[in-house]
């Protein structure tokens, strides 16, 4: 491990793709909170963001108009912003990671480890998906066009990119077998930070019926649980919002509630208070299914994903086997929630703390940094 004085004298700068929200800006913050000097170089951050990492982000002229909008639509101008990145001066450059930020150069003395949150879905494993759904709006059509375009010198790219670090890390085995797959390269498993401890307080006495949350876009397939819990008559809580929300609400029965804009203690609440939890979704990793663990709540999930990491059937939820409402209604009928322990559940979750993750990702970088001095 890296002496007191390396950690002090150690120069360190983090990278990320954009910073807006979600479960990648989670592990940009507990990468700040163990370099809380580093400079944060990203695309483009919220004024929120930038707050909760006290300062520390640097940004360019893709924050700003009329590049602040173009910057989504166009990579090209990810890939120019990354690749003009001077890192020279670092001896460790952190990239998290699931687009342009991987590309960094960095200098040979310096170790980049890069933090692989997924493959970049729409060049890859999600290519068809983001063709039929490009999330534009009234644009869809223009990134349509432009993705059928250019997917095959961006895809050349993306591996010549995923070339550059010194080590990557997967944020879960399916990731680990998407690297491998997509890259070629092999990878190390360390699980991103879950903010189970303000789960963990969350009680309930009675459970009644089931949940699930998350940003409302087709590929999350939320109207599979909505479509189950219709055609068995089941309470269903659906918590968020997003570009599927109306087409959800078109879907959902009577027994279907929508909640939107709730604080993260009535989600806890929630969470506490459902028979379980439900995941149709294939997923890079998922960080709500632990949630709704470190609330005491089991899981019912698509067997696939990285929910393959955390579900152990019996003990922290169950497996359906097919993406289909039918599927899923199977194991709703026979669904006991009794035979769950709130506790076992809480143990399960807590294997994915921040504070399990700052220690995973402490060795990787204290391995690394050892090897590069020999």
């Amino acid at each position: 491990m890296a002496t007191p004085d390396e950690v002090q004298n150690l120069r360190v700068a983090i990278v990320h793709d954009w910073l807006v929200g979600g479960g990648a800006e989670r592990v940009v913050l507990e990468l700040h909170r163990m370099f809380p000097e580093a400079p944060i170089y990203t695309s483009y951050c919220t004024p929120v963001w930038r707050a909760r990492l006290d300062g520390k982000v640097v940004t360019g002229v893709l924050q700003y108009w009329p590049f602040g909008k173009l910057r989504k639509f166009i990579p090209f101008l990810r890939i120019w912003w990354f690749g003009r990145l001077n890192l020279r001066d670092y001896d460790l450059v952190i990239s998290s990671s699931g687009a342009e930020a991987k590309g960094v150069k960095t200098q040979p003395a310096t170790v980049h480890i890069n933090y692989c949150h997924s493959p970049t879905h729409y060049y890859w494993m999600r290519y068809d998906e983001y063709l039929k759904q490009p999330g534009f709006g009234a644009f869809d059509w223009l990134a349509r066009w432009g993705l059928k375009l250019l997917v095959g010198p961006l895809r050349k790219w993306d591996f010549k990119a995923a070339q550059r670090p010194n080590v990557m890390l997967a944020n879960s085995t399916h990731i680990q077998a998407m690297i491998k797959q997509y890259y070629g390269r092999d990878s190390v498993v360390v699980h991103p930070p879950v903010a189970v401890e303000g789960f963990a307080q969350a009680q309930s006495k009675q459970k009644r019926g089931f949940v699930i949350a998350g940003r409302q876009t087709p590929y999350k397939r939320f109207d599979i649980a909505i479509e189950a819990c219709n055609q068995l008559q089941l309470p269903l809580t659906v918590i968020g919002n997003g570009p599927d929300h109306k087409r959800l609400q078109k879907l959902a029965g009577p027994t279907i509630t929508f909640l939107n804009d709730i604080s993260d203690e009535q989600l806890a609440e929630q969470f506490a208070a459902a028979q379980a939890f439900i995941f149709p979704v294939v997923d890079d990793f998922g960080i709500t299914p632990l949630e709704s663990m470190a609330s005491g709540t089991p899981v019912i999930a698509y067997k696939a994903g990285g929910a393959l990491d955390y579900i152990v059937p019996g003990v922290t939820g169950e497996f359906f086997t097919e993406q289909t409402a039918e599927s899923l209604a199977n194991i709703l009928q026979s669904f006991n929630p009794s035979q769950y322990q709130p506790e076992q559940l809480r143990a399960k979750a807590s294997e994915f703390s921040s504070s399990v993750f700052i220690q995973n990702m402490q060795k990787v970088i204290d391995n690394h940094l050892q090897n590069n001095r020999k």
